[in-house]
């Protein structure tokens, strides 16, 4: 959360992916940075234990909001 708020600031349009595992974590780092509005894509937990085609169909799944958040207007 925090490498995304300070890529934006620096402005690179950023998209930030957490597990369902880490809303309130990313939440909480993004009021700590001073963005508490601050967008993310959420995907369910886990991961790390997906096969590539797991994994390719969560990415899948998340790419729409992906670009819904490196497109919107600032």
């Amino acid at each position: 959360m925090h490498d995304g708020i300070e890529l934006e600031r620096r402005g690179v349009p950023t998209a930030v992916i957490c597990t369902d595992q880490f809303i309130a974590s990313a939440k909480a780092q993004a009021a700590i940075c001073g963005n508490p509005d601050y967008p993310f894509v959420v995907v369910p937990h886990p991961i790390g234990s997906l096969t590539p085609g797991e994994l390719r169909e969560r990415a899948k799944t998340a790419a729409p909001q992906v670009i819904d958040i490196l497109t919107r207007e600032a």
